[in-house]
């Protein structure tokens, strides 16, 4: 499809994002999502494993429901080499866009390259990611009237890649905790939490341990809590955080933690509500927002078998739909998504049935 490049006055574009956009960004974007002549263009990398069945899945409903997008995709791996151009291509493409949509990228063990999942959102920093771990209606589960979100700082802590073998059979691996991202992601999730009816923060971490690390993390979240007298928050160890999900998860709203402890919970999460195939996310960060399932999972396993349950990464993205302010869209899609999953006569094989990601489709199609 042919699009005029001819650019919108940034100041209206910036003007119209920022009064309506559900889940923006901070108040600093420069320039808005691309949008040329009603259509925007979003960059799509469907990922490794099942990325490619379940992007499909997506593109197949926003035909049907007529969604104005226009995806350009990039289908980039994790089993290439670290110099790959194409991840560089992604790159411009999500930095000329500001909006993707995304797989999860296969992620080589103890050898290899580091983490282009990680690499992407450090490059663009995008630092706050958002999982929203909810019942699904129609799902069996453990526990009933669970609904938390989880905030994880996406940028520093673990994931910061710094290790090294300082002696034979002596590795070093840094964790990098900062001041001015922890305030960053702490100011998010009290945000977050205000703009969305939410009454309470808790605050992960190990402060009893990592004394100095996760101690900043923790007095940081605890001086940005006094500026939102609204919201009740608290705090909790990250061990004791795990049992308490798993026991009474009802007691959780939202949650704020670094990056290694968000991966943990998130998937907790995921186990409590029904499985990873229903868990959509988010990254967003001042410019740039990424959309992909909550809980990061390549399912190499199933990957080719038309098995996958793709709730995750349609869910996900109507989250980027209300972030574009596609609104009407977003609701239709996730009446038919929720439509589709409260029906016990559709049921892929993660959720105890057999029917194939083609069918489940077809059925959320039907649902519009």
């Amino acid at each position: 499809m042919l699009r005029s490049f001819a650019r919108q006055s940034a100041i209206k574009q910036v003007a119209a994002r920022l009064s309506a956009r559900s889940m923006s960004t901070v108040v600093e974007d420069s320039v808005g999502p691309k949008c040329y002549g009603g259509t925007y263009t979003v960059t799509l990398i469907p990922g490794d494993g099942i990325g490619q069945e379940t992007a499909a899945a997506v593109k197949t409903v926003f035909g049907a429901a007529k969604v104005p997008v226009e995806f350009e995709q990039y289908d980039l791996s994790g089993f290439t080499p670290e110099n790959d151009s194409l991840m560089q291509e992604a790159l411009a493409s999500l930095r000329r866009n500001k909006v993707g949509l995304k797989g999860i990228l296969y992620t080589p063990i103890r050898q290899g390259h580091s983490s282009f999942n990680v690499a992407m959102r450090k490059e663009l920093d995008i630092y706050a990611s958002v999982a929203h771990c909810k019942n699904v209606p129609g799902v069996e589960a453990r526990h009933k009237d669970v609904d938390f979100v989880i905030i994880r700082e996406n940028t520093e802590g673990e994931y910061s890649g710094l290790e090294h073998q300082s002696f034979p059979g002596v590795v070093e691996s840094l964790k990098i905790i900062t001041r001015p991202k922890t305030e960053r992601i702490a100011r998010y999730a009290f945000d977050y939490a205000l703009r969305n009816g939410r009454k309470k923060v808790t605050i992960v971490h190990k402060a009893n341990i990592m004394k100095l690390a996760d101690g900043l993390f923790l007095n940081t979240c605890r001086a940005i809590a006094k500026e939102y007298p609204s919201i009740q928050y608290n705090d909790m160890i990250v061990d004791n955080t795990a049992m308490q999900l798993v026991s009474k998860p009802q007691q959780f709203d939202v949650m704020v933690m670094p990056n290694l402890y968000g991966s943990i919970v998130s998937n907790i999460g995921a186990g409590l509500i029904g499985g990873p195939g229903i868990v959509p996310g988010a990254n967003y960060g001042r410019e740039f927002a990424i959309f992909e399932p909550g809980s990061r999972h390549v399912a190499k396993d199933i990957q080719g078998r038309n098995t996958a349950n793709p709730s995750s990464l349609i869910l996900s993205s109507v989250m980027m739909l209300r972030h574009l302010q596609l609104n009407q869209y977003a609701d239709r899609i996730e009446r038919a998504v929720d439509k589709t999953l409260s029906s016990e006569s559709i049921r892929t094989p993660d959720l105890g049935g057999s029917h194939s990601t083609t069918d489940f489709t077809e059925a959320v199609v039907r649902n519009l």
